[in-house]
């Protein structure tokens, strides 16, 4: 299939309902506004294609762009690659769920996270620390250095009331994902979720939100999730 008649299908799939709520999260136009779940039969028939891909995520096309992340091959892309994808990401939707997805499954995975971390841009910080989500959540606990994820939660604790909006979301959700998922510093994460406390988020049209990971956590203990690993990061 090429990309005119991949957007045909997904323009085909498109429900006005989902495209509101996907521009309430902060899409924009272009977008058809398909559920994830109707993108599985063409994901079937495409499988893995990095230059239809590219193609698709170029077009700025939200659904396109979503799409893209799913038949990507992360194996074949370079730094530059992901930069260029991160670039173009202009909200959450596409740089936590799309990007970061996509960068968890490269072998460079960490080392282009951990530069997103530091770069002090919302989206990227949002999804460097993502994407740290989503490899821990998914990988072995042995193919992570212990005393490396001990100091993000270190710099997680000291910098998460001050980060730009959308990285206090990831660095929260990295918080609960390493005292879920990784259990040699489930109760050194415990910990970090205590002292952090409630994490105070701006809501544009309502009252500010509160996360807080030490209530998620608990939750997820009592329904015996500790070591929780998903099979696929990936739809």
């Amino acid at each position: 299939m090429n990309a005119d008649t991949v957007m045909q299908e997904l323009e085909a799939l498109g429900k006005e309902r989902l495209k509101k709520m996907y521009m309430s999260n902060g899409a924009r136009e272009p977008l058809f506004g398909v559920a994830t779940g109707e993108m599985k039969p063409l994901v079937k028939k495409i499988k893995i294609d990095q230059p239809l891909a590219e193609q698709l995520y170029a077009t700025g096309n939200y659904d396109a762009m979503y799409f893209a992340g799913i038949i990507a091959d992360p194996k074949e892309m370079a730094e530059a690659d992901f930069e260029r994808w991160i670039d173009a990401a202009y909200f959450y939707m596409l740089s936590d769920f799309v990007v970061a997805v996509t960068l968890s499954e490269a072998d460079i995975a960490q080392a282009v996270a951990d530069k997103w971390i530091a770069s002090g841009e919302e989206l990227r910080m949002s999804a460097g620390w993502s994407c740290y989500c989503w490899l821990i959540g998914n990988r072995p606990d042995h193919e992570f250095s212990e005393s490396k994820l001990a100091g993000m939660l270190e710099l997680a604790q000291s910098t998460i009331h001050g980060a730009p909006e959308r990285a206090k979301y990831a660095m929260n959700q990295f918080i609960y994902t390493v005292a879920v998922s990784y259990v040699p510093l489930h109760e050194r994460a415990i910990e970090t979720a205590k002292a952090v406390g409630p994490v105070e988020v701006g809501q544009v049209k309502s009252k500010p939100k509160l996360l807080n990971a030490t209530d998620n956590i608990q939750k997820a203990l009592t329904r015996g999730q500790l070591g929780f690993k998903r099979k696929h990061v990936r739809c």
